[in-house]
């Protein structure tokens, strides 16, 4: 198991370094056409080809897994935010607080996502900056994956509630507050770890799903959805290999995510 918690961490952090330096690997960057050579195999000066417009593809994948492995954390954090702001507090309030927080909880879960982002999509204006687009992508990511987590973290903090070292805290004449951030926050904190960790190759796919459809980030930016929609009229493997990389890395980074996960679920128990 060390050797594969080994490996994938090598993984991530090639892949890491890879879209960091992005600009001088791929020096004539993600947006760049070559008027004379569209559709083109790899070649010395174009590794991955180039697409129907005349594109990097090597280029328009370290760009597009820059994107990815930026803001799936950021949107994971956000997520897992407001789950220990909404799970955690209610489940150590109780009552009616907890009821409410549930009920909204339920009702999120009930939300189509895709709807609720298409929504979201058509809302933007047409001249929205890619940058913007993204950002708006993956911070509504973030204000819905909260739900699962948020449940999780509720029944922890419920089982925390009537505990002695609270009652302790409580009799000092300790505030609620100063409590739930000193006292309860710190027993969630391997929970948190490991929703925030699931919540990241959640987004990834989520993301790659949207940009399949056509809702994900928009041209000219890349990202491994929209790099994917472009093996649409792949017929099979043989003819353009080169055309699966983007798909091999997504499958690598995600296997990678979950190999952590798995470690540091066995370091917890």
């Amino acid at each position: 198991m060390k050797t594969l918690r080994i490996a994938a961490w090598s993984c991530l952090a090639l892949v890491a370094l890879a879209s960091i330096f992005a600009p001088w690997l791929a020096p004539h960057g993600y947006a760049w056409q070559d008027r004379e050579s569209f559709s083109a195999p790899p070649s010395r000066e174009h590794w991955l080809g180039t697409d129907d417009l005349g594109r990097d593809r090597f280029a328009r994948v370290l760009y597009g897994t820059r994107v990815s492995l930026l803001l799936a954390p950021a949107a994971s954090l956000l997520s897992t935010l407001l789950a220990v702001l909404i799970g955690g507090v209610a489940g150590y309030c109780g009552g009616f607080w907890e009821r409410t927080a549930m009920a909204a909880t339920d009702l999120c879960l009930s939300l189509p996502w895709l709807f609720l982002l298409i929504t979201v999509r058509a809302v933007l204006p047409l001249d929205v900056s890619p940058f913007t687009s993204v950002v708006v992508t993956f911070g509504v990511l973030g204000l819905l994956g909260w739900t699962s987590a948020a449940r999780v973290l509720c029944a922890s903090a419920k089982m925390l509630r009537s505990s002695d070292f609270l009652r302790q805290a409580r009799a000092a004449g300790i505030s609620a507050p100063r409590i739930f951030w000193i006292h309860v926050v710190p027993h969630l904190r391997p929970i948190l770890a490991a929703q925030f960790w699931i919540s990241i190759p959640v987004f990834i796919l989520s993301e790659a799903n949207l940009g399949i459809l056509g809702l994900g980030v928009p041209e000219p930016m890349p990202s491994w959805g929209s790099l994917l929609r472009e093996m649409e009229g792949l017929v099979s493997f043989r003819e353009e290999p080169w055309k699966f990389v983007p798909l091999a890395l997504l499958v690598a980074v995600v296997t990678a995510f979950q190999l952590i996960l798995s470690d540091k679920e066995q370091v917890a128990a």
